[in-house]
């Protein structure tokens, strides 16, 4: 900006005219932005972009609450379409105090997740993360956080800081589901 374009603006109006395969959009801090973004998607071009949430039912929401009440269930439909993917990450201590470990949250929008949000039934997003583990590649921050306690990675006080539902975290932890993806990897 200033070198190349007059604004970042400009800039986001011309990508296209450049024949790009990939768009790195960056921070998607207002309308503006998230406009581009889904316009990148909707001409098929992959586009990344970041945006500071604590998970991914939560990243879906901001995208779509940003935008005027008049326009979200076109903006629903928009983004149904063209999502990807969705990965809510944090970095938490390691339990030996050797450096951070990444957390994840992992979305893979199947039919039900598209047809969720299409439906304004974002709330229910996690419930097919839940179940989807396995089928899709998909996991909630407190599969992942009990899996990497139950490989001894975090300790049991960092796991349940890091969890918006630490009681749904210590039931899969009590469950002797903690690092039961570590061990079927090792099998």
């Amino acid at each position: 900006v200033g070198a190349d374009t007059q604004s970042f603006k400009a800039a986001l109006r011309y990508i296209l005219r450049q024949d790009p395969d990939v768009v790195l959009v960056g921070e998607m801090r207002d309308l503006e932005t998230i406009e581009a973004a889904l316009t990148f998607s909707e001409t098929g071009h992959l586009c990344l972009a970041t945006l500071h949430t604590n998970s991914c039912v939560q990243t879906i929401n901001r995208v779509i609450d940003v935008f005027p009440a008049h326009q979200q269930a076109q903006i629903r439909t928009q983004l149904s379409f063209v999502l990807e993917g969705v990965i809510s990450q944090t970095l938490i201590p390691r339990a030996n105090g050797g450096g951070r470990v990444m957390g994840l949250e992992v979305m893979i929008p199947n039919p039900a997740i598209r047809n969720l949000i299409r439906e304004d039934k974002i709330h229910q997003i996690y419930s097919q993360m839940q179940i989807g583990q396995d089928k899709f590649g998909m996991q909630t921050l407190n599969q992942c956080l009990a899996d990497l306690y139950g490989r001894r990675l975090i300790s049991h006080e960092d796991a349940i800081s890091r969890s918006s539902d630490p009681d749904e975290l210590q039931n899969i932890i009590s469950s002797g589901n903690a690092g039961l993806r570590a061990r079927q990897r090792a099998s």
